[in-house]
C-alpha cells in the first residue's frame, strides 16, 4: 500500500500554495494527507528563563501553524483523511526522514527565512536532493499550479534508470486525465562540433527515438488511457524541460540516489528545473 502524501508547512504563502496542491493531489490519489511542521523552537526557548511547566510560546506557535493548515485542508476537501504532526527538528532533516514512509512528499518553493533573491528555499532544495520518495516542489504560475493545461511533461534521461520517473509521470497524467509529453534531449559529442564538423545527425535522432520508445513501452501498455507525445530534440536538456514547463501542470524528472547519501544528489538538469520551471516539479529518485 502506498504511504501517505506528506506536506511540509511553515505558514508562509508558498507553503499554503503547496498545501492546496497537496490536498488536491491526495484527493486524486484517494489517499491520506499528513501535515508536518518542523522547527527548532526548543533551541530558542531554552535560552529564556522558565518559571513554569507549561509549553513555551514558540511550541504553541508551531502547533498553531499545523492546526491552521489542517483547518485549511479540511475546508478544501472535507472528506479527506488528514493527520498532523509537529516536531522539534530542523525542517529539511525532518522532511527527509519522513520521506522513508511517504508515498509523495510535497514542499513549497520557499518558506520563512529565505532571502528574497533566492529562487529556491533552503528546505526545498535539500529535501528534493535527499528524500527517498518522490518530492514535488510546488512552484510556478497560477494556471500551471492549478492544473490548467492538461499536460504532464517528463524528462527521459538514461533509459536504464528512467523507469521510476516514467511510471510516476504516467500515473500523474492518468489521475489528471492529461496528456503526457515525454522529452529526450541530445547534443552532438565534442568531436562532432565545429572543429570536426559532421552533417550526419541521423544517428543521434534514431538513437534518441529508440531510447524514448524503450523507456515508454512498458508504462504505455499499462496506462492505456494516457495520450503520449514523444519528442526528441537537439538541445540542452534543461532548456527543453524549462520550455515545456510553461504549458505543463507538472514536470517530472529523475534523480540518482547514492547509497552513501553524500555527494551531489541532483545533477545540473535537476537544479535548473527546480529553480526555473514554470510549473510544479516532481523529483523521482532512482538508484
Amino acid at each position: 500500500m502506498e504511504g501517505p502524501l506528506i506536506i511540509g508547512v511553515d505558514g508562509s504563502e508558498p507553503s499554503l500554495q503547496a498545501l492546496d496542491w497537496a490536498v488536491d493531489e491526495a484527493v486524486r490519489r484517494a489517499g491520506t494527507l499528513h501535515v508536518l511542521h518542523a522547527s527548532r523552537w526548543e533551541r530558542y526557548e531554552s535560552r529564556q528563563p522558565s518559571f513554569g511547566t507549561g509549553r513555551g510560546a514558540m511550541e504553541r506557535y508551531a502547533e498553531h501553524i499545523a492546526a491552521q493548515a489542517v483547518e485549511r485542508a479540511h475546508k478544501r476537501a472535507p472528506e479527506l483523511e488528514i493527520t498532523a504532526e509537529v516536531v522539534a527538528q530542523d525542517p529539511a532533516t525532518a522532511l527527509t526522514e519522513a520521506s522513508h514512509d511517504a508515498g509523495v512528499l510535497v514542499v513549497g518553493s520557499r518558506g520563512h527565512g529565505t532571502f528574497v533573491g533566492l529562487l529556491l528555499g533552503g528546505v526545498s532544495l535539500p529535501v528534493a536532493a535527499h528524500a527517498r520518495c518522490p518530492v514535488v516542489v510546488v512552484r510556478g504560475h497560477e494556471k500551471n499550479v492549478r492544473s490548467g493545461f492538461g499536460q504532464v511533461a517528463l524528462g527521459v534521461g538514461d533509459p536504464e534508470r528512467a523507469a521510476a520517473a516514467t511510471r510516476f509521470a504516467f500515473r500523474a497524467a492518468e489521475l489528471r486525465r492529461a496528456r503526457l509529453v515525454a522529452l529526450r534531449a541530445w547534443r552532438c559529442p565534442a568531436h562532432e562540433l565545429p572543429d570536426h564538423p559532421t552533417t550526419d545527425s541521423e544517428a543521434h535522432v534514431v538513437r534518441a527515438e529508440n531510447e524514448l520508445t524503450a523507456a515508454l513501452h512498458d508504462p504505455a501498455e499499462r496506462y492505456t488511457s494516457v495520450p503520449v507525445h514523444a519528442v526528441q530534440e537537439e538541445a540542452r536538456a534543461r532548456d527543453v524541460l524549462v520550455a515545456a514547463s510553461a504549458l505543463s501542470d507538472l514536470l517530472v524528472v529523475g534523480a540518482r540516489r547514492r547509497g552513501s547519501g553524500f555527494g551531489l544528489q541532483l545533477g545540473p538538469v535537476g537544479h535548473a528545473v527546480l529553480h526555473h520551471s514554470a510549473c510544479p516539479v516532481a523529483v523521482v529518485p532512482h538508484d
